[in-house]
């Protein structure tokens, strides 16, 4: 099969998201073209530090080719067309005539790189691109249009004044949804009958727990037992108020948070915490010898509507390590992980857990966490989807 992704995240990025381990897992069997997003006038001309972004900025200015051999039967489009920025626009009715435009434009790119491809038929999976990719369906004639629906990315403002509408109508034309969570199953039942759970994955060739990890340089002088978190430090998805109260009720434990944060974690009062150390973004590759040298580690989320329903990815990282981990309770957290995981309802009992979880670790339940984990390698995602793909086009 020929698969075309369509996402907002980029390949090339430092962590994997659900598009990228599962478009590098169906590369390993079938030709795919993944297409990063596209640049539009307002990022062109802002002042990014993304270099992924930088680069492909770089590339359009300096005319170089956006198709890119990334694998065998993998390759990866930056593509050139500027496409304009409207989301300012008030009327999503005005709005979707401008994004048509877009989409033209993008649409074309697509076309052009399929056809020195040779990919005249082939399957579209959208990654969460409501926008960019909306007309998508129509303009390139797939033999299937996929939706992957993995977060809750309307409850954001950017997305939340044209996505509220303009999401359910993509779903509902897609000829199937595919949702890491049980809850955007049920969610997306809404608009397409075709809506299937295909859960998610991890590398579990990264993160292997077999491997002697080196320890970090910056851990070594670090006092144990260490209480690590691995992801981005964003006040929209994790409680700062149970992260303060957890740092200074538990003074005889380090907490590590690796990633990059937003303003209300640059400013939070956990930066003048003597055992809270913030590490920074690390990339992924070296990510494993972190959680390695954790004693437990955790997912202190806020309860909203972004995280209630989400897969939390760094859940199955810190199991396919053995890793004793603490989180809060959610609807995923319940569903999937309330046999290997510490759920905590509150801050005192999240406190009490962490305890527990020092205390109580031991190698028979680091290899159940490891065994558990076996599920949720990239090639049953890759095999749930298959398997969608053949159930919609028999019916």
């Amino acid at each position: 099969m020929n698969f075309v992704f369509l996402s907002l995240q980029r390949i090339n990025a430092d962590r994997e998201s659900t598009s990228t381990g599962l478009a590098r897992e169906l590369a390993k069997n079938h030709r795919v073209l993944y297409v990063n997003p596209s640049i539009n006038r307002k990022v062109l001309h802002s002042n990014n530090n993304d270099k992924f972004i930088t680069e492909h900025i770089r590339q359009i200015k300096e005319g170089k080719k956006g198709l890119k051999k990334i694998d065998e039967n993998f390759y990866s489009l930056n593509t050139k067309c500027i496409i304009e920025s409207i989301n300012w626009i008030p009327f999503t009715w005005l709005f979707s005539i401008f994004n048509k435009r877009n989409n033209k434009k993008i649409a074309k790119e697509i076309k052009e790189a399929l056809v020195k491809l040779d990919m005249e038929n082939f399957i579209i999976i959208n990654d969460k691109d409501m926008f960019n990719s909306f007309y998508l369906k129509e303009l390139l004639k797939p033999q299937e249009y996929l939706y992957l629906d993995r977060d809750k990315t309307i409850a954001v403002d950017y997305w939340k004044k044209h996505g509220t509408s303009l999401e359910p109508r993509l779903m509902s034309k897609s000829d199937a949804v595919i949702c890491n969570s049980y809850d955007f199953e049920k969610a997306a039942k809404r608009y397409n009958s075709n809506s299937y759970y295909i859960g998610n994955g991890v590398d579990l060739k990264l993160f292997d727990p077999t491997i002697e990890y080196k320890i970090p340089i910056e851990l070594k002088n670090i006092a144990k037992p260490i209480i690590g978190y691995v992801g981005a430090l964003l006040s929209m998805r994790l409680d700062i108020g149970l992260m303060i109260d957890l740092v200074k009720s538990n003074p005889d434990k380090s907490f590590v948070f690796i990633g990059p944060e937003d303003n209300d974690f640059v400013k939070s009062e956990l930066h003048s915490l003597q055992n809270a150390y913030f590490l920074g973004k690390r990339h992924k590759d070296i990510v494993p010898s972190y959680i390695a040298n954790f004693d437990v580690c955790i997912n202190p989320q806020i309860v909203n509507e972004i995280t209630i329903g989400n897969f939390p990815l760094k859940i199955v990282e810190y199991l396919s390590m053995g890793k004793p981990i603490v989180a809060t309770e959610t609807n995923t957290m319940n569903e999937l992980f309330s046999e290997v995981t510490y759920i905590a309802k509150g801050k005192e009992e999240f406190s009490d857990l962490l305890d527990k979880a020092v205390n109580e670790n031991a190698p028979e339940k680091e290899r159940q966490r490891i065994k558990f984990t076996e599920q949720f390698d990239w090639k049953e995602v890759a095999n749930n989807v298959l398997a969608v793909i053949k159930k919609i086009e028999e019916n």
